[in-house]
């Protein structure tokens, strides 16, 4: 480089940074329902997924309802849904013995796009507007 070229400004953005355990902890506290970040779209592998808040292009799933079948095909359902569903009104569709199936299944199957979250976590004043980067990692 000359004396008379200048450098270029390193372009940068600032991004909070959440682990996947606190993101998980804090729906579950919010909602009061099973959550997992990592469990969902066929199990996330250690990476991160990025969310803007509020995000106005988020995109929420379709569907009002899907089989009751863990590991199914069909994963998410639309967030109003999934609001004013609860395991207890699930739980009759699996083996009460095997109470952990219900759980797996609002994990793997049973949950909405985790921006349409973001966007109601914010518009409730629990989260403020910016970048957000959750790190999955186990």
């Amino acid at each position: 480089m000359t004396n008379e070229q200048k450098p270029i400004k390193l372009k940068t953005k600032t991004v909070k940074t959440i682990t996947l355990q606190d993101w998980d902890e804090f729906v579950m506290s919010v909602y009061g329902k099973p959550y997992h970040l990592q469990q969902q779209d066929g199990c996330k592998g250690r990476g991160t997924e990025e969310i803007t808040v509020p995000d106005e292009w988020a995109d929420d799933h379709e569907a009002t309802e899907i089989p009751f079948e863990v590991n199914g095909n069909e994963m998410g359902v639309s967030f109003e849904t999934w609001l004013n569903t609860s395991p207890e009104d699930t739980a009759k569709h699996f083996n009460p013995d095997y109470e952990w199936e219900n759980r797996l299944f609002w994990d793997r199957n049973f949950y909405p796009n985790v921006s349409m979250i973001a966007n109601d976590l914010h518009s409730k004043g629990l989260i403020e507007p910016g970048e957000y980067v959750i790190v999955i990692d186990w």
